[in-house]
C-alpha cells in the first residue's frame, strides 16, 4: 500500500477530520496559569502557536512552554503562527521573571523556547542560558528543556547554552530535506542536524531531541530520511506530529494522516534506536515532555522535592 501524500492543488482545501476536533477543557488550574503569565508579563508558545493540548498540559501534566526574548520574531517560516518583525528590546529581568512564574506554578517539567534573534551577535543565547539557571536555583525539582533556534549556526552561541547543563536539548527539524526552503525561512535543514549533532557532542549525557510536522506534501520515504538523518547524529527523541494551518496566509495542508499512519511512524522511529517516540495528529515539540528526561534528572527531581 503507497503511503505517499495525496497532493491537492492550492486552491482546495481539506476538511478537517474527525480526530483533530477535540473538545477544550478549561478548568481552574488552566485559568490560574493564564491569568498568571498575564501578570508577569510572560509569553507562552503554548498559546502563541495555538497548541491543541494546552488544558492537558497546563491542568493536569504541570508542564508548560515559555517563549523567551519577546512575542515578535525575526524570521517568517511559513507554517508557524508567532508574530514576525522587528523585535523587542532585550529584556535582561526576563529570567529571573521566568523563573519566579516556574516556582509559583510549580512546574514538574518547563521548556523555555525562544523567537529568533538575528539581531543579537550570540542569537540569543546568553538570556536562555540565564533562563536555565535562574529556574534551577529557585526550583531544583523542575526539569528543563531548551528549544532554542540554530543561533545562526554559531558553535560558541551553543556551548553558552550547553555550558548551563538543561536536561533535554531540543532543536527541531521541522520539515523533510526537500520542503525547507519553502517552509523554513532562514534555517537550513544540514545547519539543524549540524546543530543537533555538535549539541551531544557537547554533552554527550544530555538528551537531544527533534521534532517534524507532517502534511506539508513531503512523501513517506522522506519522513524515513528524516528519522535516519537524526539517529546519524545522535538524536535520542523524536516528535511527529500534524501541520495544521494557523491562518488562510499560511502554508496550506496538503495531507492528514490517519492515527493509524501516525502509529505505524512512531513504531518505525522507535525500530531506527530513538529512546522516545510520540507521534499524532495533536502531538507537538513539547508534547509529554516530562516523560523524556532522563534517569540522572529523575533522580535529582525526587531528590529536590524530598529536601
Amino acid at each position: 500500500m503507497s503511503m505517499t501524500s495525496k497532493p491537492t492543488n492550492e486552491k482546495e482545501i481539506l476538511r478537517k477530520p474527525e480526530w483533530l476536533k477535540i473538545k477544550l477543557n478549561t478548568n481552574d488550574e488552566y485559568k490560574g496559569l493564564k491569568k498568571l503569565m498575564r501578570e508577569k508579563n510572560l509569553h507562552t508558545v503554548c498559546e502563541e502557536a495555538r497548541c491543541p493540548n494546552i488544558h492537558e498540559c497546563w491542568g493536569e501534566r504541570r508542564t508548560a512552554t515559555m517563549m523567551i526574548l519577546g512575542a515578535v520574531c525575526t524570521r517568517a517560516c511559513r507554517f508557524c503562527a508567532v508574530k514576525t518583525g522587528l523585535p523587542n528590546e532585550l529584556d535582561l529581568a526576563e529570567p529571573e521573571r521566568v523563573a519566579e512564574s516556574v516556582e509559583i506554578m510549580n512546574l514538574k517539567h518547563v521548556v523555555i523556547t525562544m523567537v529568533a534573534r538575528d539581531d543579537l551577535k550570540d542569537g540569543g543565547a546568553g538570556v536562555l542560558a540565564e533562563t536555565v539557571k535562574a529556574i534551577r536555583r529557585r526550583s531544583p525539582q523542575t526539569s528543563i528543556e531548551v528549544l532554542p533556534s540554530d543561533l545562526g549556526g554559531v558553535e560558541e552561541n551553543l556551548k553558552m547554552l550547553m555550558d548551563a547543563k538543561p536536561d533535554i536539548l531540543n532543536h527541531n527539524i521541522e520539515t523533510v530535506r526537500r520542503l525547507t526552503p519553502r517552509v523554513r525561512a532562514r534555517a537550513k535543514y544540514d545547519r539543524s542536524l549540524e546543530f543537533l549533532r555538535r549539541a551531544k557532542e557537547m554533552q554527550p549525557e544530555i538528551p537531544t531531541k527533534s521534532s517534524l510536522m507532517i502534511g506539508l506534501g513531503e512523501e513517506w520515504d522522506e519522513i524515513l530520511e528524516v528519522m535516519d538523518d537524526l539517529r546519524a547524529n545522535n538524536v535520542d527523541i523524536m516528535t511527529i506530529g500534524q501541520y495544521l494551518q494557523p491562518t488562510k496566509k499560511h502554508l496550506p495542508v496538503k495531507k492528514y494522516y490517519s492515527p493509524l499512519e501516525f502509529g505505524k511512524l512512531r513504531k518505525i522511529a522507535m525500530s531506527k534506536g530513538f529512546k522516545h517516540c510520540e507521534a499524532g495528529p495533536l502531538v507537538r515539540s513539547s508534547y509529554h515532555a516530562d516523560e523524556q528526561v532522563n534517569e540522572a534528572t529523575k533522580t535529582r527531581q525526587l531528590e529536590a522535592e524530598m529536601k
